[in-house]
């Protein structure tokens, strides 16, 4: 017969194990339905965005496809409870043609609009976007680069990066974005492969989330489990900085 102790001890192994799959389907619901974390890999985004930075991503801003579900099952297509984005978010993307890899870009074009950079102005349908010297932005070496505040048609304003004044996505020929996709641009402007690029026109259904407050702020490629390293390498100033 099985005594008192070991049915309390198969009970507790039991309540243990129902409990870690409760938290675990919990988990996967928020990063499913509410919020994602992400990191920043590149200094594509810059200034806005810094290499060591962690963000939350929310994934109902524009509805769920296949991709807002981790290992992105092919369960259905299209969007769920779709919103459109607004030019100026700062958007979470899978890449077109490289479904697995995830980018983050600021979206400028909106199915039908005319992009085009002139010069390194960027033209919509046209028009420049006014842009006005903004001083410069110091690196983390310490290079100052010119910095510029861009205002779009809906005034969402925000700072570039202007790295070279004759650079490959400085003059581009005139993009028609096509319905039902948007075209994505990086801050840092010299430095960022976007839709100039291989990154191309993005469909709606690659949308991930909207980016929408900086939680967590760290330098020199350190990992915020490192906390001997939050005295020296912690960005306090950016801390819950709300991007959204």
């Amino acid at each position: 017969m099985v005594d008192r102790a070991e049915r309390e001890e198969k009970g507790g192994i039991g309540e243990t194990i129902k409990v870690v799959v409760q938290a675990l389907l919990l988990a996967l619901v928020i990063r499913t339905v509410l919020f994602q974390p992400f990191s920043i890999p590149s200094g594509s985004m810059m200034p806005t965005l810094l290499v060591g930075d962690y963000l939350f991503v929310s994934k109902w801003s524009y509805g769920f496809s296949k991709y807002s579900i981790p290992f992105s099952p092919p369960i259905f297509d299209g969007r769920i409870l779709a919103s459109d984005p607004t030019r100026g978010d700062i958007v979470v993307f899978r890449k077109p043609n490289e479904v697995e890899v995830d980018y983050i870009k600021r979206l400028v074009g909106l199915p039908g609009d005319r992009v085009q950079m002139r010069g390194g102005v960027l033209s919509i349908n046209g028009v420049a976007v006014p842009r006005e010297a903004a001083g410069t932005f110091e690196a983390e070496d310490g290079t100052q680069v010119p910095q510029f505040r861009e205002t779009l048609p809906n005034g969402v304003s925000y700072l570039t990066l202007d790295l070279a004044t004759d650079s490959a996505g400085d003059n581009t020929r005139e993009f028609v974005v096509p319905p039902g996709h948007y075209f994505m641009m990086g801050d840092n402007r010299d430095n960022s492969l976007d839709s100039r690029f291989d990154v191309g026109f993005v469909p709606f259904e690659n949308l991930v989330g909207k980016a929408q407050v900086i939680f967590f702020s760290i330098e020199n490629d350190s990992s915020p489990l490192e906390i001997w390293n939050w005295p020296t390498e912690l960005r306090p100033s950016r801390l819950l900085t709300w991007l959204g």
